[in-house]
């Protein structure tokens, strides 16, 4: 029996190691663009000036590539093998976000799509772009489109079948494709997602003000963090997926099968005291392969400074006390901070 286009598809997709393939149109309108465009005007980006740069592109996938047709969106599980909110527990040591704990995502999707989309103009004759997270589209909306889940109540997208944990990535083509049926909300009245975050980042539910959430503030933002925030950080140093793991939809979750997502021994929960003396060079080599290469040193260590102040060890003021001279303004301005809140305070959350 000749396989359709669909299904041939899936099959060589799986083939690659991802755990889901759905098909959208990339061509119809959709709502997505105006909550974008709404997102941005009220400046609940932040500093992330590249999403109001990139806003026209970014709003409808043929605003980037008007020969768009179909677009073949693929999902990566990277479940944990434990419960990420017990690392929070343990306050002389950090919590890395679970994407960030094993290899890049984007290297490790990147080639299989590559493949995958060669294997599309080798069969089709069609022309195709490739997208893993680093360009202007808005992969969430078309997952949704394409049957992979819905973006729940924090934005993200939650699977019938996988919980939180999927990594996406997306084939554009001039291939006409028959499109999978769209996912619909499952979320209910649930509000577990919500009512968790340390910082009230959801003004509502579906509306998320990236000022005041974590992963923004560890990661996007370059500067000193908003005071206001720094002790509802608690240990969190790259990241946060309180929202995520709180999900009642994690009980179908299993463990990623793709080795390179399970989490490095030293990235688990990394002792504070280890983090906070890293140079430039002991950093990179020690997040090599790792998103959290990207945010660079100083920001890192500004992290590690904050939880050390939420830390309530005194053991670990000497630690912070060593970085009050730092060159880096925003390492300094967060050394001074750690010793005060160790000198006269409790831990976060106590």
């Amino acid at each position: 029996m000749t396989l359709t286009v669909q299904d041939d598809l899936r099959q060589r997709a799986l083939a690659l190691g991802f755990d889901v393939c759905g098909f959208a149109s990339a061509a119809e309108a959709w709502p997505a663009g105006a909550r974008l465009e709404a997102f941005v005007a009220e400046g609940l980006h932040g500093t992330m000036g590249w999403m109001a740069e990139t806003l026209s592109r970014r709003v409808h996938p043929t605003g980037m590539w008007p020969d768009a047709r179909s677009a073949i969106v693929l999902g990566m599980n990277y479940g944990p093998d434990s419960d990420p909110l017990e690392a929070l527990k343990a306050r002389s040591t950090g919590a890395i976000s679970v994407y960030a704990q094993g290899d890049d995502y984007h290297e490790v999707i990147k080639g299989r799509l590559k493949t995958l989309a060669g294997q599309v103009v080798a069969l089709h004759g069609a022309e195709v772009k490739v997208f893993v997270d680093t360009a202007p589209l808005m992969e969430k909306p078309l997952a949704q489109r394409a049957g992979l889940g819905w973006q729940g109540k924090h934005t993200n997208l939650v699977s019938r079948e996988l919980g939180s944990w999927l990594f996406l990535g997306t084939i554009l083509t001039t291939l006409e494709i028959a499109p999978d049926a769209a996912e619909v909300d499952h979320c209910g009245s649930c509000r577990a997602c919500l009512d968790i975050c340390p910082t009230r980042a959801f003004p509502e539910p579906y509306r998320l003000d990236a000022r005041r959430c974590i992963s923004y503030l560890t990661i996007e933002h370059a500067g000193p963090v908003p005071e206001e925030f720094r002790t509802a950080m608690g240990n969190r140093i790259y990241g946060c997926d309180d929202c995520l793991a709180v999900c009642p939809w994690n009980k179908f979750a299993v463990e990623a099968r793709e080795g390179a997502f399970h989490a490095r021994d030293e990235l688990r929960s990394p002792p504070l005291a280890d983090l906070v003396a890293l140079d430039d060079a002991a950093f990179r080599t020690m997040f090599r392969k790792s998103p959290v290469k990207r945010i660079g040193r100083d920001r890192f260590v500004r992290n590690v400074l904050y939880a050390i102040g939420n830390s309530g060890d005194p053991a670990l003021a000497a630690s912070a006390a060593a970085l009050t001279g730092d060159p880096s303004e925003v390492v300094r301005d967060a050394a001074s901070w750690a010793l005060n809140r160790l000198a006269g305070s409790q831990p976060a959350g106590s």
